[in-house]
């Protein structure tokens, strides 16, 4: 029988003994001396410093599986990248190292959009505007052109829809408001835009935009639109002016006009009825008087025709009872008297004679 080799493969595969050439331990020798040499230290030493590494991760990863969420928000959590759940505010819990995002919603915070000016120190990018003057721009229904400024005021009503069914729904929403504001401004002459139609404007925007924002599924609930500054270009500007200060003069007379008014047709139609009062009061008055008067001729006739005498002499008495007190010095002579002595009578508190 043919002698095994000494390439330490003895017995081939059914051999009594199998094992690694020595090419294979030396290769797996040097591998093995590679890794020590790699390692901080070698050794033990290394083994430490690997342990440590593992603490931190341990400790990063606890850390991290720990999250609060705002009074005011809700989080959104997905576990590599699918939508899991929706947390309510407090302190929670999910898994470490990425497998879970917990997206943080303001849906209780009242978010706003400007157009034409940006408020200062504002970290939204949506917020403010990247061109004002480009959005402001717009043409109105008889042609003319008008400076329009104004706010969306708005609120996340469905943070599945906001997050998940529109890429940039803030972006959306900016480019909406712009669209429904052009298309209301244009239906509007530039003379209602600027002074007198301001309300409508807004309420008619504020109900297009919903109805757009529901269309969408945008997951947003808008909640005010506000107009701030509206003018006419620069180059017209002065003219406008001209002519809102002679609409402002003529509401001011016609204002005027209104106040002398209010004030002289309530006060004559006052008068009017306190003389038509006193007129009926007088006219009952000598009507009743009249009457009156009729009853007590009537009475004193039916007594003079009982007794003549005595009612001629009643009447007389009557007569003098009411003249004499009114006479301020009296001379009483007698029928059977021939003559009088005339003396003057001085009255002590006046001189006058009688």
């Amino acid at each position: 029988m043919p002698s095994q080799g000494g390439d330490g493969n003895q017995g081939g595969p059914w051999g009594s003994r199998v094992g690694p050439s020595p090419d294979l331990e030396e290769l797996l020798r040097q591998g093995q001396d590679r890794v020590r040499r790699m390692m901080p230290g070698g050794g033990p030493r290394g083994m430490r410093i690997i342990l440590i590494l593992c603490l931190l991760l341990a400790a990063l990863g606890v850390w991290s599986a720990f999250y609060t969420v705002p009074s005011d928000s809700v989080a959104v959590v997905q576990r590599f990248g699918k939508y899991l759940k929706e947390v309510q505010p407090g302190l929670n819990f999910k898994l470490p190292l990425g497998v879970d995002v917990a997206t943080i919603v303001p849906v209780k915070r009242q978010l706003k959009q400007e157009f034409g000016f940006a408020t200062p120190g504002a970290t939204d990018p949506y917020q403010s505007p990247q061109d004002g003057l480009k959005e402001t721009q717009m043409v109105t229904g008889d042609l003319n052109a008008a400076l329009v400024e104004w706010v969306v005021q708005y609120r996340i009503s469905d943070p599945m829809k906001f997050l998940f069914d529109v890429r940039e729904p803030s972006a959306t929403l900016r480019a909406v408001s712009e669209s429904v504001m052009r298309e209301v401004v244009g239906d509007r002459t530039v003379d209602e835009v600027i002074t007198i139609g301001r309300q409508e404007i807004e309420a008619e925007a504020l109900i297009k935009m919903q109805e757009l924002s529901t269309k969408y599924e945008m997951g947003i609930s808008i909640d005010q639109v506000q107009l701030k500054n509206i003018n006419p270009p620069e180059q017209v500007q002065e003219s406008f002016n001209e002519v809102n200060q002679a609409q402002q003069e003529k509401e001011k007379l016609i204002n005027e006009a209104r106040r002398d008014y209010n004030k002289v047709i309530p006060l004559a139609e006052g008068e009017k009825d306190q003389r038509i009062r006193e007129a009926d009061g007088y006219r009952l008055k000598r009507v009743n008087e009249a009457q009156g008067d009729v009853a007590r001729f009537s009475a004193l006739l039916a007594e003079y025709h009982k007794a003549p005498e005595v009612t001629r002499r009643r009447i007389y008495l009557e007569t003098l009872q009411e003249v004499l007190p009114g006479l301020r010095s009296k001379i009483i002579l007698d029928e059977q008297t021939r003559s009088i002595l005339p003396f003057l009578n001085l009255d002590p508190e006046t001189g006058d004679r009688p």
